[in-house]
């Protein structure tokens, strides 16, 4: 029984390399942002909230539209996907609708544009 439980292990853990889902503090967030190349960056927030200041070269994909999750489905899969809300829950379930439809990698800003504001980080107003 204890060798199945350790296969098992084993299995999942190799099987859960080639996926990531992370939540990372605004600093690391940031870092990692600014040492990735092949990404998108991805505003789950509404239009007012994206108007009020987003990150750079961010894109708005509202959470409350109907058409969410078809539009988080045409991003590419090959890139590592940055998601940020206001506070973190909006995209912390972005980040896990992501990943159900196949993406690999997805950064998710932990405490979202609050905390990212608090850090002092770079906003965008249009």
């Amino acid at each position: 029984m204890y060798k199945r439980l350790l296969i098992a292990g084993v299995w999942l853990t190799i099987g859960g390399a080639c996926t990531a889902q992370t939540a990372l503090s605004p600093e690391a967030f940031e870092q990692k942002l600014n040492s990735t190349s092949n990404k998108i960056v991805v505003d789950v927030r509404t239009v007012d909230e994206f108007n009020q200041g987003h990150l750079p070269n961010a894109i708005l994909i509202d959470y409350y539209k109907e058409d969410f999750k078809q539009q988080l489905s045409k991003l590419d899969k090959n890139k590592t996907l940055f998601v940020y809300c206001a506070a973190g829950g909006r995209s912390a379930d972005a980040a896990r609708q992501l990943m159900d439809l196949g993406f690999k990698n997805v950064i998710d800003l932990e405490g979202g544009m609050g905390a990212w504001k608090t850090a002092g980080k770079k906003i965008i107003k249009p």
